[in-house]
């Protein structure tokens, strides 16, 4: 086996992987405890909450896949918020709006993280909010130890703080010296009233846990919420606006449990969130890739390398032109999965040469689509979470579970980063801006509309291998997600690395030729993006091929997260990435 820089932890009583170390830990004491793989990611979720506020935070969004071996079946549990009822592309353009701005409050949608975790705990989980959500409380109120990561992010936040977001200076500034404790006591607070709502309820469990839900959405944060957004805020469009987001569109917002796109691929089965995420890009790239021979090829072959981008290319294309919320649009999944489809759109794929087009088959994309930005440094109104999305270095988490009865839970928290929105001072939490990834063509399946859901690039993963081993994965990184991920799919399947760390710690690339979801949703013809562990010789090749190579670091790229279980043996496998020196994997006994 080829060199792994951290072992796969192994155990029969269930394995966790979380984007920091301490909500990994907070995990596995659920799953020591007796609980089962939907309250360890309970767990995990909210302490992510405090201890990545950079990533994500109670205000934000959390798609969610879980199986339950019960039923042997994947259940998705939206976690992603609606758009304001004030919200429309009417209003926006009265205000001199072409583009949503990232950041400010403008760009807000209804907080879903709560109730998704709420919805994920009540429907298949087993312990109390208050049992799961005690580790969180504890880091807010007691402090966690600052690292790098987060330092090296509030230190280029902190002008911003110290001039525009006074409350958000009240929470980070003065920046903590690496090793001091960093507390949030409103946060702190916050989870105790949900708690306090949950004892108060009558009835049941369940009961409580809806009762601590509804104390959030129709009770005092909400209308905390829409206080706050009433002052307006500069935000990237160089003006200052307010939020439309009030308490009634939090009263009136239920999250829903739907069904998986899924697809078969080489003896597995890979299931992701619907259009209404970028998930179904992954399943049109295994579609497009299944026609090529990338095991024979190599991993790190030129070959290999170049029939996957130019693939993605193609299904990135679809996503532009088509994804949107299917409750208010029709998307086309069955056209786009379809073998007729995938076949005739395999023919665009030049062996010998990288296409600088974005080519849908299907929709059409939005007016003006794409913007360019060919310059190798964003520019200078990009939102700094979008580009530390594209560089692997922010703006989302991942957890992963799975459990001795066979349950595993994916999830990917991210929105309400206190990159992008200034702090709620009674909260100690900013509110997210998601509606950034909205479009203002009326006629477009991504077009903003009240309460609907914006096309959101958070994607879990799940998959059934084909050696009957049951996979939960994911990563941060924006548009790139369902890119590390396929690569790290495709190692374990393709490439023979059934090891998940040496799969995960395999060098990468990704492409920036699509589109950016993020403000101000610039692409970048062409470009492809290499860690430099990659061979000269394959990188000098790409480009003999027309592609436009730009050399990261050799471990910049992405923290792909995993679990595994083996139904017939109960062996449970996590690993983590070592990038960004946070996330971490621990397996029980």
């Amino acid at each position: 086996m080829s060199f792994a820089t951290r072992p796969t932890v192994l155990g029969y009583g269930g394995a966790v992987s979380a984007g920091h170390y301490l909500a990994a830990q907070a995990g596995a004491g659920v799953l020591a405890d007796g609980g089962n793989a939907a309250d360890a990611a309970c767990a995990m979720g909210f302490a992510l909450q405090v201890l990545e506020p950079h990533m994500n935070g109670p205000a934000g969004e959390v798609p969610i896949l879980v199986y339950s071996a019960s039923e042997d079946r994947v259940h998705v549990i939206s976690g992603q918020g609606t758009a304001p009822a004030a919200a429309t592309p009417a209003r926006m353009q009265s205000l001199g709006i072409e583009l949503i701005p990232g950041d400010g409050l403008l760009a807000a949608t209804v907080p879903a993280a709560l109730d998704a975790w709420c919805q994920l705990l009540e429907r298949f989980g087993t312990f109390t909010l208050e049992r799961v959500v005690e580790p969180a409380r504890l880091l807010a109120e007691r402090g966690y130890p600052m690292y790098p990561f987060l330092r090296n992010t509030l230190r280029f936040l902190e002008p911003r703080f110290r001039e525009e977001w006074p409350t958000s200076a009240a929470v980070y500034l003065p920046i903590r010296k690496v090793g001091e404790r960093q507390r949030n006591p409103a946060v702190a607070r916050f989870y105790a009233d949900l708690v306090r709502a949950e004892r108060d309820a009558q009835g049941g469990r369940e009961s409580g846990i809806r009762a601590a839900r509804n104390a959030f959405y129709r009770g005092r944060p909400a209308e905390r919420i829409e206080r706050f957004l009433g002052e307006a805020v500069r935000d990237a469009s160089g003006r200052a606006h307010r939020g439309l987001l009030t308490a009634q569109d939090l009263a009136t917002y239920d999250g829903d449990l739907e069904e998986p796109v899924s697809v078969s691929y080489r003896g597995a089965r890979v299931w992701k969130c619907g259009p209404w995420t970028q998930g179904p890009v992954f399943l049109q790239q295994l579609r497009l890739v299944e026609g090529f021979d990338l095991a024979a090829a190599g991993a790190e072959s030129p070959e290999a390398l170049h029939a996957w981008t130019e693939s993605a290319k193609l299904a990135f294309a679809d996503r532009e032109a088509c994804y949107g919320d299917p409750r208010f649009v029709e998307v086309p999944l069955e056209t786009l999965l379809s073998d007729s489809y995938t076949d005739e759109r395999r023919k665009l794929v030049d062996p010998k040469g990288a296409s600088l087009e974005l080519r849908p088959g299907q929709g059409r994309l939005p007016r003006g689509w794409p913007l360019t930005a060919p310059s190798a440094e964003p520019p200078p109104s990009q939102e700094p979470q979008a580009w530390a999305a594209s560089r692997g270095a922010g703006d989302t988490t991942h957890l992963d579970a799975a459990d001795r009865d066979g349950n595993l839970v994916s999830a990917t928290p991210s929105g309400a980063w206190v990159s992008s929105s200034p702090v709620v001072p009674e909260l100690g939490f900013p509110i997210g801006t998601r509606a950034q990834m909205f479009v203002l063509d009326s006629a477009h399946p991504n077009a903003l509309a009240p309460g609907k859901r914006p096309r959101t690039t958070l994607t879990p993963s799940m998959a059934r291998l084909a050696d009957g081993r049951l996979l939960a994965f994911g990563t941060p990184g924006g548009d790139q997600q369902d890119q590390w991920t396929l690569q790290f799919f495709l190692n374990v399947v393709e490439f023979g690395m059934r090891d998940l760390q040496e799969a995960i710690d395999a060098p990468t690339v990704h492409s920036l030729h699509m589109p950016s979801s993020f403000f101000p949703r610039q692409a970048e013809p062409g470009v492809l993006a290499a860690e430099s562990r990659l061979p000269e010789e394959t990188l000098r090749e790409l480009e003999r091929r027309g592609h436009r190579i730009r050399r990261s670091g050799p471990w910049d790229h992405g923290r792909v997260l995993a679990v595994a279980r083996n139904p017939g043996s109960g062996l449970c496998e996590a690993a983590a990435s070592p990038r960004s020196r946070v996330a971490y994997a621990v397996a029980l006994p």
